[in-house]
């Protein structure tokens, strides 16, 4: 078991609020050097001023502009070699009553697919030769959702983007995997957690929803320091149910993977 966070330059990318944000402070308090990446350039200052510029690091950038991806890795990667960790965060969540259908604005229910799934795929794709290329070994993390797992009706878009990005990791980890690659694919499965994520339902309500901020972030980074490469916090009851659907569905599609290779 480890006693430390494997990796020792973490690119941070949704680092300006909520779980993104406390990840990263609680990396640069284990001496982690932190790349925060995010829309509001002023959060970012204000963590790369009480960090120091030997540790922290600030850039802005918004995921959604999937065309400017590319040019964005090539270069935050020349500018920051020792990068060997790249932490996907960034996400959007928004209620849709689809008995209602009227009332649907297919607009925002994209935009959440777009930014939790879509951005989230193609920045995995573009780092993945840079992270490939290192000699040691370096991963890519992926803040998920407990609602991957099982999801909640009022949230089809969110659990769906969850869901979705869960399916690309499990699909990504069991390629690399079966390639003896020097990435490592990591899952964060958080449960509600109180962060400006649910501020759509109006910030004391949605900020008073779920659990503490620090406590999740403690909870995660124990898992994340024992080099576990799913990490659930909570999880949604009973346990029994949730973990055997959970544990079933991975074995399931690791099981699948190697009989699709061999009979290739």
């Amino acid at each position: 078991m480890m006693t430390e966070f494997a990796y020792k330059h973490v690119l941070l990318i949704g680092a300006t609020s909520g779980i993104g944000q406390a990840m990263a402070v609680k990396m640069l308090q284990h001496g982690i050097q932190v790349t925060a990446v995010g829309r509001r350039q002023e959060r970012l200052d204000e963590l790369v001023q009480e960090y120091g510029t030997d540790k922290a690091h600030g850039v802005a950038f918004d995921i959604s502009k999937l065309e400017a991806i590319p040019n964005f890795v090539a270069q935050i990667t020349s500018q920051y070699p020792d990068i060997d960790c790249v932490f996907i965060n960034a996400g959007l969540q928004r209620t849709t009553d689809f008995t209602s259908p009227q009332t649907v604005d297919l607009d925002v229910f994209n935009s959440i697919m777009h930014v939790n799934y879509t951005a989230a795929v193609t920045l995995a794709t573009a780092f993945l030769p840079y992270l490939s290329g290192k000699t040691t070994p370096t991963s890519l993390v992926f803040t998920q959702s407990n609602l991957a797992i099982i999801p909640a009706a009022p949230l089809p878009g969110y659990c769906a983007s969850k869901a979705a990005l869960n399916t690309f990791a499990m699909c990504l980890r069991a390629q690399l995997n079966g390639a003896k690659s020097n990435v490592n694919v990591i899952e964060v499965f958080p449960p509600a957690v109180q962060t400006e994520l649910h501020d759509y339902m109006g910030a004391e309500k949605g900020r008073q929803m779920g659990m503490p901020l620090q406590e999740f972030t403690d909870k995660a980074w124990e898992g994340l320091v024992k080099g576990d490469d799913e990490v659930y916090v909570g999880c949604i009851p009973p346990a029994e149910r949730f973990f055997s659907i959970a544990g079933q569905r991975r074995a399931a599609c690791e099981e699948f993977s190697k009989r699709v290779a061999n009979h290739d």
